[in-house]
């Protein structure tokens, strides 16, 4: 038995606009007016999305259910940096290997997957990460757009002004690559996505954002893959 948190994030900077894509983004995206909520997928909305494709670093596609067909797994869909650091810093690869079931993470994004080096570099995430520029998973998963902010998360370090100056300095760094507005629609909102059990992974719970800062607590995750406390510590 196995648990899996599968993410998706968006790997590139802060202030990237949505130019990113290996193929055109689905026009039915769920907009601003959307809400979303905290219900699993249906069946069928699972089975059709475990065979969208996602990219490697390398530009090579996987079904998405080759995220978690191994041990228990978290899939993690992203939009923030700051929260990655966080997650990255407070589950370590070591701890998950310490709790009683199998677990992994991985990270899934919407952007090129040629910045996903660059990503992982700058959020030092020690988690496989995945590209999705088309969008489709999230599409199917219920994942919003919204530019809406929301309030300011224990997470957040930063302040509003580092926040801009180094995207400034991350899209520099991104300047002479071309890459600099491939970081992948910057309204698309995100969320966690925990499968379990043996050789056929089922999802047990998941969170979808509400705004650009709504993630799951990194309390929330830890009580999530680890109910007792007793590897990743109190839930507090």
């Amino acid at each position: 038995m196995a648990t899996n948190l599968a993410a998706a994030s968006v790997p590139g900077t802060a202030n990237d606009e949505s130019n990113a894509t290996v193929s055109p983004p689905t026009t039915d995206a769920k907009t601003d007016n959307a809400v979303p909520s905290d219900e699993l997928p249906s069946a069928e909305t699972r089975r059709k999305a475990e065979e969208l494709p996602v990219l490697d670093r390398e530009g090579n596609s996987h079904a998405f259910k080759s995220l978690y067909q191994g041990p228990n797994s978290a899939s993690r869909v992203l939009s923030c940096q700051e929260f990655l650091r966080a997650l990255c810093e407070s589950v370590r690869p070591e701890d998950l290997q310490r709790l009683p079931v199998s677990t992994s993470i991985a990270i899934v994004g919407c952007g090129d997957p040629r910045l996903i080096d660059f990503y992982a570099t700058e959020t030092k995430c020690p988690y496989p990460i995945y590209a999705d520029p088309t969008r489709k998973l999230y599409d199917e998963f219920g994942m919003v757009m919204s530019f809406a902010m929301g309030a300011r998360p224990a997470y957040f370090r930063q302040s509003m002004t580092s926040l801009i100056a180094s995207s400034f300095v991350q899209g520099f760094k991104n300047l002479s690559n071309g890459l600099i507005l491939k970081g992948g629609e910057s309204r698309q909102n995100g969320g966690e996505f925990l499968f379990e059990g043996g050789e056929e992974k089922e999802m047990k719970w998941c969170h979808r954002m509400t705004n650009t800062r709504d993630h799951a607590g990194i309390p929330e995750l830890k009580r999530v893959l680890d109910s007792e406390g007793k590897v990743l510590g109190t839930h507090a």
